[in-house]
């Protein structure tokens, strides 16, 4: 089982990702789940999503303390959360960032999210939405198949900038 962990900001996307990579999954053939963790619900605040991958049938619905990727959608939590807590010793990374950032552990990729949101004036109350981006990047890391992202994305919204968004992400993630 691929058990992942999302960071993210009330209003970014973080909980839509959740749902867009379990949805992309299982285009992809396999089972998965996608659940989110917040408190008092309000733009900005911290939010954790977890999303759970498999070929076979997935009967647990918790937080993962021990992911295999981590996925930081707001590098500034990193400041108030231990986002790499329990991340596995071969554990992955990725963050939303113009550039790789001092002190990440395990194997570490990065996207400018932000950016590519902002091209595509993807905001939604001022916020830049991130969900449909790391999507692309997520394929390009090989968690999913960017024709599965593509269609979960297709799926979940109407508008095509989703999908621009979420290849630009598939070209411009780095390791």
């Amino acid at each position: 089982m691929y058990e992942i962990r999302i960071h993210s900001r009330g209003g970014q996307g973080g909980v839509t990702a959740a749902k867009l990579l379990a949805l992309a999954a299982f285009r992809d053939g396999k089972h998965a789940t996608a659940c989110p963790f917040y408190g008092a619900e309000r733009r900005g605040a911290p939010v954790v999503s977890f999303v759970r991958i498999d070929d076979r049938p997935i009967k647990i619905y918790s937080q993962i303390h021990e992911p295999d990727l981590v996925i930081v959608l707001d590098t500034s939590i990193m400041d108030v959360v231990d986002v790499l807590q329990g991340l596995k010793p071969d554990g992955t990374v990725l963050l939303n960032s113009a550039h790789a950032l001092p002190g990440c552990n395990g194997t570490c990729s990065y996207v400018d999210l932000t950016g590519i949101a902002l091209a595509q004036n993807l905001v939604v109350a001022g916020s830049p939405i991130l969900n449909t981006p790391v999507l692309g990047a997520l394929a390009k890391m090989g968690i999913i198949t960017l024709p599965s992202a593509e269609k979960a994305i297709r799926e979940m919204f109407a508008d095509e900038r989703n999908v621009k968004a979420a290849k630009a992400a598939y070209e411009e993630v780095r390791a």
